[in-house]
């Protein structure tokens, strides 16, 4: 324990930052109005897999008597990108009512979907680019039994859909992926209160600003404008606050749904001024130790530099003359001991924020990202180090990709008496559960005391077998 000792004391803070948190607006409420549903979607992935790109051409609700959409503009989504992280993909009005299935409409042709994955047999990892075929286009999905989702009068619902990649990509007899989509979707009514309720993953551009209505407007993902409201709970980043946010600067949030189709922010990044961004996988560094001149990178994410660094490429960056280095939805003096030129590794998710002229990209800031890994749990590798019912301590899991590629076999996660456990009672249940498929949330930093990644999990959820 002691080679974690003083990563522990610096990253403590992060535990009680990256748990659920904050309330939302949820509910039924009395009368005749229709209420509203929010859908989030996230993903059970394969380890080696960057992203999967599909086209949801619609979404419907269905009951005995009757049919809603809840999403009828075709919307592309990379649920690669959403391991563990959950995007706001609709919001509509609803007709009160109980709901006991869902119906998902899928593009097959223009666009087919496309797989991105791992090359580990290239230095540095490369990533190869697999087109998809689906075995059926529409697919309807019941609620599990005894929890439909309800939607009240003037009230607030949520569904949560969880792409299964594991389950929905054919490989062939040497466990290579042939291309072939049989997609296996799980749904699950959700409030906005509750944690697989929050929106964790949302970034875009700022559309105006509003003190006085303690609120600003953002251009999301997948063409959405949304208000954002801000109390005095919201963290922000840096000495920022919502007087400092500026109009086309760059902003991430966490947060929950409201009735009025609104985002309560629990936290608020400025990730940068300038309309530019890039996000991704770091798949190398240079050098790979002490200060970092260049990395390269997978693009999943881009804003504004679609014409000099598309998004699905692998792109090296030069961070040479980066000084600001920032961790998401954290700000304190310890910051940059944490995080830093020194302190990137294969493995991390990182945005880079920057702005473009003639032609150039040119990067201004590097922010660590919250993100899921998945892999299975190491026997025996649970280790308490609090007193009794703790979740502090640690666990190893082994994952075919990136990061035991960085670590060079299994690699740690930390945690906290403030990690959320999702499927396990915490740490003392997982030390029984043999070796499941887990997904860890959180923040992958760089092991000062050996170079390897390490994950400081805000939460940790256990795949049902099979997955």
């Amino acid at each position: 324990m002691k080679r974690f000792a003083t990563l522990l004391m610096l990253l403590a803070p992060l535990f009680l930052l990256m748990a659920c948190g904050g309330s939302g607006t949820s509910g039924t409420q009395t009368g005749n109005q229709p209420g509203a549903v929010f859908v989030t979607g996230e993903d059970a992935p394969v380890s080696s897999v960057v992203a999967f790109n599909i086209t949801i051409n619609s979404i419907t609700l269905n009951n005995s008597s009757t049919s809603v959409p809840l999403l009828s503009t075709p919307t592309a989504v990379d649920f690669g990108r959403l391991v563990g992280l959950r995007s706001l993909l609709g919001f509509n009005a609803t007709p009160a009512g109980t709901y006991n299935s869902v119906t998902f409409t899928f593009e097959n042709a223009s666009p087919a979907p496309v797989i991105d994955y791992i090359d580990l047999s290239t230095n540095p990892p490369s990533v190869n680019t697999l087109t998809g075929t689906l075995s059926q286009a529409t697919v309807t999905i019941p609620f599990p039994p005894g929890k439909s989702l309800v939607v009240g009068s003037n009230g607030l619902a949520g569904l949560h859909i969880d792409f299964n990649l594991r389950d929905s990509l054919a490989v062939d007899n040497s466990g290579q992926m042939t291309g072939a989509i049989n997609p296996v979707v799980t749904v699950q009514a959700v409030s906005a209160s509750e944690d697989l309720g929050e929106i964790t993953e949302f970034t875009g551009n700022i559309v105006s600003v509003n003190t006085s209505a303690n609120s600003f407007v953002m251009q999301g993902p997948y063409a959405f404008q949304k208000t954002i409201d801000v109390n005095s709970s919201t963290l922000y980043n840096g000495s920022n606050s919502l007087s400092t946010l500026v109009v086309n600067g760059i902003v991430s949030v966490i947060g929950r749904m409201q009735a009025d189709g609104s985002i309560l922010a629990r936290g608020v990044e400025l990730i940068g001024t300038s309309q530019a961004f890039i996000s991704g996988r770091v798949l190398a560094v240079n050098p790979a130790s002490g200060p970092v001149q260049t990395v390269t990178m997978w693009v999943g994410e881009e804003l504004g530099t679609s014409g000099i660094i598309p998004v699905d490429t692998v792109q090296t960056i030069d961070l040479s003359a980066v000084s600001t280095y920032d961790v998401c939805f954290f700000d304190n003096l310890l910051t940059q001991q944490v995080f830093n030129d020194s302190s990137l590794v294969v493995g991390q998710r990182i945005f880079i924020g920057g702005s473009t002229a003639g032609g150039v990209f040119t990067p201004q800031m590097v922010s660590l990202r919250r993100q899921g890994v998945v892999g299975a749990l190491v026997q025996n590798s649970v280790n308490i180090t609090g007193g009794t019912g703790s979740n502090q301590g640690y666990f190893q899991m082994q994952n075919d990709a990136l990061m035991s590629y960085a670590a060079g076999g299994p690699f740690t996660v930390l945690t906290g008496d403030k990690t959320f456990f999702v499927n396990i009672n915490g740490l003392a249940g997982l030390q029984q559960a043999g070796t499941p498929n887990l997904i860890s949330r959180g923040l992958v930093f760089k092991n000062p005391a050996n170079g390897k990644p390490v994950v400081v999990a805000g939460r940790v959820r256990v795949l049902p077998t099979g997955q």
